[in-house]
């Protein structure tokens, strides 16, 4: 059995694919998104749909880059959680 920064080097884990688990609730939201964004999509002139489309791609970067931040201040966090379990500590 490989270690887990030897899985990590192959590949084998990902942390930006297959971490969210979906629920109903997040399923049910994705499709009134989905919904709600065909309805209006079917109101627009051509520019407008241009407009949303920008809007949509800069929504995508801009989750993208959050999601992205929070997973490396997570991480972070959990290593000096595990320093400070692991570490001896000096009495005060």
């Amino acid at each position: 059995m490989r270690n887990i920064l030897e899985e990590l080097w192959y590949g084998n884990i990902c942390p930006n694919i297959g971490c969210r688990e979906s629920t109903p609730l997040t399923k049910q939201l994705m499709g009134y998104i989905a919904d709600h964004h065909d309805s209006l999509q079917a109101t627009l002139t051509e520019e407008q749909k241009e407009v949303l489309e920008k809007f949509d791609d800069c929504y995508a970067e801009l989750t993208d880059i959050n999601e992205r931040e929070i997973f490396v201040y997570a991480f972070r966090l959990g290593v000096r959680i595990m320093l400070e379990v692991m570490l001896p500590q000096a009495e005060e």
